[in-house]
């Protein structure tokens, strides 16, 4: 008999939560920044194809896989490939990667996420409002993450402070459950970060040209600069890996996540009307309003000579330097200020418990622990393990946290993913299983995508990417000699994770099997 699991309380807000968990922190700094970079207009060329041919048939294929695989009491990639190809008793080892993924993204993304709540108070309390050049800000900033010594900090004890606030503030949320947590978080934080986006769009559109002297420096112009199409940079494959990495990170497809929130849908709800409606919701926060705030305002304050450097400066620069100055530069600093760090702090905190409810399901459903327990165990093991990114940050920790968690092992799980959806479970079953409960049709040209156009773009991205950087990622070219004890070290603690993960699948499968041989 399958015990009763967790619900989503209503369509909306199961769509509310996977837009949730899809819109963070990449949507409003790292999407400006690689659609200015790699050749304005012309990214979004191959960004558009990729959300047609990856984002779209990806959603679907997760939103499928999570609602089968809950049917039978699964929440987590290693029972939902079980549960798809039963005679293989080595699939559920492939289902790792989704338990994997999220918990190496939460122990850095968290750490991050606190910098939002931390400026969103320093906006209030002018604590930056004295400060009007990059190179003030980026002080500022190197001091708050314990990364120099300076006049505004002096050492970790405040950045320290909001990581444990806004760790609590997850592990309480997860803690209240799928409908008493999560889904009455995403109601409420998704619209009022609409509303801050709006209020900081709609500033930057009606930004003058603050110097006479200088009237190309406008908000159309900076419209222009991030859309005015470079076709030559089509020619780019670091183009393409671009824009179809950023679907990846901008959807929350190849985590893990989805599948577990799938997963507590029942057999008859929709799942190709709410995949639809949940991209669609990240697709216009992340190209509406992420496109229109940050990049267009800075050309305003930097011009374009600036603006090219500012563009490739970095996410966190970007977002904790350049957006500081050009918000002091305007009338009600601090309250523009607390909108847009807060408007960052709801984007990350929605997110991020996301990713460790697939932690916290797979104790539940693999070996039956209460939801309590479960958070406890997860609250701690996980605390444990931010640590190095909180006080290893200027060497390289986060950095090696984020390729493998949170772009290699997206796109090797999202190939496994779309090959035994399509190919093991087989295309005609799944195009039935996805349109169980279906308020509408999914074009039939999918079932060709889906198949071979999806799985074959995969190919490319991953191909690609072992002929352009395998070789300097692993001899750590790109790595300071004194940084590469600390990346070695990521390293193996890595190594450690999955393989005591995958220890953890062998012995829920082991505990079963004699579980039910017991009931004979």
């Amino acid at each position: 008999m399958v015990k009763k699991r967790d619900s989503w309380g209503s369509r909306l807000g199961i769509i509310m939560a996977v837009a949730g968990s899809a819109i963070g922190l990449g949507n409003f700094l790292r999407f400006p920044a690689k659609a200015a970079s790699n050749g304005g207009g012309a990214f979004m060329i191959p960004y558009f194809i990729s959300f047609l041919l990856l984002g779209i048939p990806l959603m679907w294929v997760e939103w499928t896989l999570g609602r089968y695989g809950g049917g039978f009491g699964h929440g987590t990639a290693p029972g939902i490939f079980h549960s798809l190809w039963q005679k293989n008793r080595f699939i559920k080892y492939f289902g790792v990667i989704g338990i994997f993924g999220p918990l190496v993204i939460f122990i850095y993304y968290t750490y991050i996420e606190s910098w939002t709540l931390a400026y969103s108070f320093f906006a209030l309390t002018g604590k930056y409002a004295g400060l009007s050049n990059l190179a003030g800000m980026k002080s500022f900033l190197s001091g708050f993450q314990g990364l120099e010594k300076n006049q505004y900090f002096n050492g970790l004890g405040q950045a320290y402070l909001f990581f444990l606030i806004t760790f609590i503030l997850n592990i309480a949320v997860i803690y209240y459950g799928i409908k008493g947590g999560i889904e009455k978080l995403c109601k409420w934080a998704m619209p009022l970060l609409f509303i801050f986006g709006l209020i900081l769009m709609f500033r930057v559109f009606t930004l003058g040209t603050p110097d006479i002297l200088k009237p190309g420096w406008n908000v159309l112009n900076g419209f222009g600069f991030l859309w005015n199409p470079d076709f030559s940079a089509l020619k780019s494959a670091k183009v393409w890996l671009e824009a179809a990495g950023q679907i990846f990170f901008t959807l929350s497809v190849g985590i893990g996540v989805i599948l577990t929130y799938a997963s507590y849908l029942s057999k008859g709800d929709d799942v190709v009307l709410s995949g639809l409606t949940a991209a669609s919701t990240n697709e216009v926060a992340e190209v509406i309003l992420g496109a229109s705030i940050i990049i267009p305002a800075a050309f305003v304050f930097f011009g374009p000579s600036d603006i090219q450097s500012i563009a490739r400066s970095g996410v966190f620069n970007l977002g904790f330097v350049t957006m500081p100055l050009v918000l002091n530069k305007l009338p009600l600093a601090a309250i523009l200020g607390f909108c847009w760090f807060f408007l960052l702090f709801l984007a990350g905190i929605t997110s991020s418990v996301s990713l460790a409810q697939p932690v916290v399901a797979f104790l539940e459903d693999e070996f039956d622990v209460i939801r309590k327990k479960a958070v406890s165990i997860f609250g701690v093991i996980s605390f444990i393990l931010c640590q190095p990114a909180i006080f290893f940050l200027g060497r390289g920790v986060v950095d090696e946290l984020d390729f493998w968690g949170g772009t290699f092992f997206l796109v090797v799980f999202a190939t496994i993913e779309v090959i035994i959806f399509a190919w093991i479970f087989g295309m005609e079953r799944a195009w039935d299983e996805i349109h169980k409960g279906a308020d509408m049709r999914v074009p039939k040209v999918y079932k060709f995508i889906i198949k071979y156009i999806t799985p074959l773009f995969l190919f490319f991205i991953l191909g690609m990417w072992f002929k352009q950087e395998w070789l300097p990622i692993i001899l750590m070219k790109n790595a300071s000699s004194g940084d590469r004890p600390f990346v070695l070290g990521t390293r193996l603690g890595l190594l450690i994770i999955f393989l005591i993960l995958a220890l953890l699948v062998k012995i829920a499968w082991k505990r079963k099997k004699a579980l039910m041989e017991k009931i004979r």
